[in-house]
Order: C-alpha cells, then sequence, then structure tokens
C-alpha cells in the first residue's frame, strides 16, 4: 500500500502516513530503519509494508524493492 508523509520526527525516527483511503497510519522507528532511508520529508509519497498483526514493518520509497 502506498501513502503520503503527514509527520515526520527525525529525532524519534517515527512519524504518521496518510493513506490513499484518508486513513492516518503511525509508523514506530523499527518500521524506519528497516527502509534504509536517511530522512523523509513531509508529502513524500512512500510504500508501507505491514504484518499480519497491521503493524508497520517497513516504510520505503515506491521505486525500491
Amino acid at each position: 500500500m502506498q501513502g503520503t508523509v503527514a509527520t515526520y520526527d527525525a529525532s524519534t525516527r517515527s512519524g504518521v502516513l496518510l493513506l490513499d483511503d484518508g486513513t492516518e497510519l503511525a509508523f514506530p522507528a523499527r518500521g524506519f530503519d528497516a527502509s534504509g532511508l536517511r530522512l523523509l520529508r513531509l508529502g513524500q509519497r512512500v510504500r508501507v509494508d505491514r504484518d499480519a498483526a497491521g503493524e508497520v514493518v517497513r516504510v520505503t520509497l515506491p521505486t525500491m524493492a
């Protein structure tokens, strides 16, 4: 699934995404850390991977595998 970065706190490496259906989805530091990215910008499009429980496990750029 994809969304847009609504908030991002570089000190905690966590934030909130706005999904395409308008739902807000918080992501934890471990989801950002798993991406290999160094930073996120507000308004940036991202792809979200979630586990079976619905927890965000990775936030990456849509062009990354």
